[in-house]
């Protein structure tokens, strides 16, 4: 019975990724059907161009937390690194990748398709900054920082969960992912860099990818115990 729970659990949460992916598909054709106006850098279109200018109007830019919020991205990528580093040292040890933890090679996988949605969507601009960015004209949507702070850390909480046996790293590591990812948000939407419509592309993004990821590990760990129970 556990294991058929643990199946639909699987189920849903594929489901959900699904789901949410395709949300995002769907506000990502919008961003460019919808009340588009020539109100961007050098009379590029804007998508929701009303409420999008209104916004950036209303919060104003501010460089400084535009500055702050581009140097605390250097904790996901630690992050990330972090994870890397055990994976290697587990593939050192144990002399064989097939050997490393299911969850490590999935969370290996799910950064790269991370790594390549950004490259997407740098080679393919759906729109543009509302400013430049030192003279340079740069892609904005999806907001690349939101996207990899909200596809990561919340790695990080689901990692240790998986793995401290101390209840307060688990309590400790939530508030803090809970505490940096909202920061990291916030800052991005009220910098004046990304447009309000970047912002909400990329949450959308980086929820449908991390469900999926977890909904593989949850696949990956019910077909390790079905393996045991078979032994």
């Amino acid at each position: 019975m556990r294991i058929v729970t643990k199946g639909r659990n699987t189920y849903t949460g594929f489901a959900a990724g699904v789901a949410l992916l395709a949300a995002f598909t769907l506000w990502t054709a919008l961003v460019q059907c919808v009340d588009v106006q020539m109100v961007g850098q050098n009379g590029t279109g804007i998508g929701f161009a009303t409420f999008n200018t209104w916004f950036h109007d209303l919060t104003g830019v501010h460089m400084w937390i535009y500055t702050a919020t581009d140097w605390l991205g250097l904790v996901p990528i630690a992050v990330c690194l972090g994870f890397g580093a055990l994976g290697a040292v587990q593939l050192v040890k144990r002399r064989s990748l097939l050997r490393v933890d299911a969850d490590l090679l999935l969370l290996g996988a799910y950064y790269i398709a991370v790594i390549l949605c950004y490259l997407l969507f740098e080679a393919v601009p759906v729109n543009y900054r509302p400013i430049p960015i030192d003279g340079i004209m740069e892609a904005s949507y999806p907001s690349s920082t939101t996207l990899l702070v909200l596809s990561v850390m919340p790695t990080l909480k689901f990692q240790v969960d998986r793995r401290a046996k101390s209840p307060y790293a688990r309590t400790a590591t939530t508030a803090l992912v809970a505490a940096f990812s909202a920061l990291m948000v916030l800052g991005r939407l009220v910098s004046g860099v990304h447009w309000a419509t970047d912002i909400v592309g990329a949450v959308l993004l980086a929820a449908g990818l991390f469900m999926a990821y977890k909904a593989a590990v949850a696949l990956a760990d019910r077909k390790r115990a079905d393996a045991r129970m078979e032994v």
